[in-house]
């Protein structure tokens, strides 16, 4: 499998930056890819992981249109959704490379500071293995 067509074809596009499949389905499709804290130009990419698998990002896009969002934003402790905001922006940010002086990502997971943004990053952290209670909320939704 090339992973870099199968990628460029999920995301509509190619690529900005580096990355590695860090989660496979069952067929070994990239279903998460974990991203480097900076694009190729030097831009910097606050998103980590994101969720590349067809048929997951339209199951998950299917919760957020049913007001998922604003639902795993009222349903998780947001002190727990803090914490997990940092650990994030802490391992995204010890990838940075050493002694860069230049722009650097900023917030937590899908580059929020606060709250959710996106279902699509918490989960494909939770996924990648990330202790996300937003991703593990979705993870509830989708297999009951």
């Amino acid at each position: 499998m090339d992973d870099a067509a199968t990628v460029t074809r999920l995301l509509g596009r190619e690529p900005r930056g580096r990355y590695d499949v860090v989660v496979r389905g069952q067929s070994g499709e990239p279903i998460v890819i974990r991203n480097e804290p900076l694009l190729d130009d030097g831009t910097p990419m606050p998103t980590r992981y994101w969720l590349v698998g067809a048929e997951v990002c339209d199951e998950v896009s299917r919760l957020e249109s049913r007001g998922g969002v604003r639902q795993a934003e009222a349903a998780v402790d947001p002190v727990a959704l803090a914490a997990a905001h940092g650990r994030y922006a802490a391992e995204r940010d010890a990838a940075l490379p050493p002694g860069h002086a230049g722009p650097r990502p900023s917030g937590g997971v899908g580059g929020t500071r606060r709250g959710v943004k996106c279902l699509h990053a918490h989960y494909a952290w939770y996924l990648a293995g990330g202790d996300d209670p937003v991703g593990r909320w979705v993870e509830e939704r989708l297999h009951a």
